[in-house]
């Protein structure tokens, strides 16, 4: 672009990470040509975001990078702006959020540009608003969330008049979608190893009150035990990520984590796995912890009952929850007694007959035993589970179908 007699800078978060030594692979540019221009001078070219001024361009390896015109805001509803182009390299650092955001790179010349002193800040270890921090507030409420996610990945303190437009900004917050609430969360989760600190700084600034009511004094007792469970990594990702979620919802009681789930626009599935867990912690964290902690292991019945209440694939989710529940909290489990219950747990989940379906007889045997279809058959084969999970040896087709006599000789 250079070539074409162009201004082009690497900006944005590539050029943050390179000069904290983190690998981006995503490097966009700004340029003084306009979209056309650049559409003319590349040849794979994608609009992604043309009425703003970017254009995607493929690399030779097929990786699209964004290519964005100088510009300047005309005016800004807090989530949106309208902008106009014709702006110079330092007009368009201006309109950043973080003075860490708003350093260019020339990949030709091999030189910084930095006029708001994002190097200095680099330094320092602290985020701060470029410019008038509660303007960059203003134009765009997404900034406070982005703020306290950035100064908790890289363990940056945050500019105290940055915090405190951060705080004017929090009853504002109700202008972000949903959408836009649940990725910040989701990034949070993925990128940050402590989300304590973030999420912390949501429930002190008045983010939660605002956009989780729900959590709005989550404890922090709740917020140490997400840090206990594991950063999201490939192929582990999805499930990870579930389980720092539940666990900062397990203090919810009712259907209010679903609720919260819903209102965040969180996907059926994740919904289920994730109101399930904290369902099932409810019900049976506080009981068990109290036995863990002087030693004692459930009965191989109890263990049986647990495992069938929570299902057999999430049986590994719970104890991982539970864990880093009981490590954070009163009285404490030892993480030896721990790993003897998933090891019991996962056994007896995998090995033993703690469903309907791993009953010797089914539906259809219990019709031909008599028993009609509709809430009855399904009312027999629950109290034939229960039979079973109190005694494995009663798992036999002949056992099970002298089982079903007696349940019909009570009926009599």
């Amino acid at each position: 672009m250079q070539e074409a007699g162009y201004e082009a800078w690497c900006v944005g978060g590539a050029v943050r990470d390179a000069l904290l030594g983190l690998a981006h692979l995503d490097w966009d540019l700004a340029t003084s040509a306009t979209p056309a221009e650049v559409r003319r001078l590349f040849r794979r070219t994608v609009p992604v975001g043309i009425e703003f001024g970017t254009i995607g361009v493929l690399d030779r390896n097929g990786r699209m990078h964004e290519v964005t015109t100088f510009r300047h805001d005309v005016r800004t509803d807090g989530r949106h702006a309208v902008v106009a182009f014709g702006a110079s390299l330092d007009e368009d650092l201006a309109r950043r959020d973080f003075t860490i955001n708003a350093i260019a790179y020339d990949p030709i010349a091999r030189r910084l540009h930095d006029p708001f002193n994002g190097q200095a800040d680099l330094a320092q270890s602290l985020v701060r608003a470029v410019g008038d921090a509660e303007a960059r507030m203003r134009e765009d409420r997404l900034r406070a969330l982005r703020a306290i996610r950035f100064a908790a990945r890289f363990d940056f303190a945050i500019d105290q008049g940055t915090w405190q437009a951060i705080v004017s900004s929090a009853p504002f917050l109700t202008r972000l979608s949903p959408e836009r609430v649940k990725q910040e969360l989701d990034k949070t989760m993925e990128q940050v190893r402590r989300p304590s600190v973030a999420l912390a700084r949501w429930r002190d600034a008045g983010a939660f009150a605002s956009l989780v009511p729900a959590l709005a004094s989550v404890s922090d007792s709740v917020l140490r035990a997400v840090d206990a469970l594991p950063l999201p990594v490939l192929p582990a990702r999805p499930l990870r990520k579930s389980l720092r979620f539940a666990a900062l919802l397990s203090d919810l009681v009712g259907k209010e984590a679903e609720r919260t789930l819903r209102d965040l626009r969180f996907s059926n599935h994740d919904i289920t796995v994730i109101s399930s867990l904290v369902e099932r912690w409810a019900r049976h964290g506080d009981a068990l912890r109290g036995a863990l902690a002087v030693g004692q292991i459930p009965s191989a019945v109890e263990l049986r009952r647990l495992s069938a209440d929570i299902g057999r694939l999430r049986v590994s989710a719970f104890v991982r929850l539970a864990a880093a529940r009981w490590c954070t909290g009163e009285p404490p489990v030892s993480a030896t007694v721990v790993r003897a219950l998933y090891r019991q747990c996962i056994l007896t989940a995998f090995r033993e007959p703690i469903e309907v379906s791993d009953l010797a007889i089914d539906g259809d045997d219990l019709r031909r035993a008599g028993v009609p279809p509709g809430p009855l058959l399904g009312r027999t084969l629950q109290r034939l589970l229960d039979a079973v999970l109190e005694d494995p040896r009663r798992n036999s087709r002949d056992t099970l179908l002298g089982l079903v006599a007696s349940f019909e000789s009570d009926r009599d």
